[in-house]
Parts: C-alpha cells; sequence; structure tokens
C-alpha cells in the first residue's frame, strides 16, 4: 500500500480514450497509487476524476511498478546527434558473452550496456 503503479489499457478498435489509436496509442497510463488490498492478485487504486466511470479495482496483470527515480531515461543532453542523426555511445560494462554455432560457422555475440 502507498506504492505507485502504472495500469495497462487494452485499446478498442475504434475507442479514442486516452488520446491516438492504433499503434501509437499508449500501452500504459500513468501512476496510480495503491490504495487496498483487496485480495492477493487485486488492488484498489486512486483513479482520476475524468475516470470516475471505472471500476477501481484491478488485478495484478494489469499493473506495473513505476519507478519514480528516472534513471532509465536518457537524457537529451548526454547524445549529441551528428548532422546524419546519429551518435556514438559509450559503453558501461560488458554483461555477456557467447558463441552461437550454425552449422558451417560460428557467430560471437556481446551484450553491453
Amino acid at each position: 500500500m502507498g506504492d505507485q503503479v502504472i495500469l495497462k489499457i487494452s485499446p478498442m478498435k475504434g475507442v479514442m480514450r486516452f488520446g491516438k489509436r492504433g499503434k501509437l496509442s499508449p500501452s500504459y497510463i500513468w501512476p496510480f497509487e495503491i490504495l487496498d488490498c483487496v485480495d492477493d492478485v487485486a488492488y484498489e487504486l486512486t483513479l482520476l476524476l475524468g475516470m470516475a466511470g471505472i471500476h477501481p479495482v484491478f488485478y495484478v496483470s494489469m499493473l506495473k511498478k513505476y519507478h519514480a527515480d528516472g534513471t532509465y531515461i536518457v537524457r537529451w543532453d548526454s547524445v549529441l546527434p551528428d548532422e546524419n542523426l546519429t551518435y556514438e555511445g559509450e559503453p558501461i560494462a560488458m554483461l555477456d558473452r557467447q558463441v552461437r554455432k550454425l552449422r558451417s560457422k560460428e557467430i560471437a555475440s556481446l551484450k553491453v550496456q
């Protein structure tokens, strides 16, 4: 209780409830605070005034934890694109290395953060 979560929405064809529709429709909408744990798999949320017609209890499968620290957001001033709109990233760490074997050759792959 007291944590913030974002709510998964499923856009319906022809209904513009949360802005754009189709491929550009949002998958999750902004953070809501958890009021009460109704069941092991259901939580009651504080909804906005414009969402008064929606029942406030949602299953865990429709919720995702909201991270308010913002460390996953790329700062626009840290990435300076050149005239081709490309930039050179700097690796932080090498996370994983593996070699995949096919029938006639081997492909080395490296996961970089």
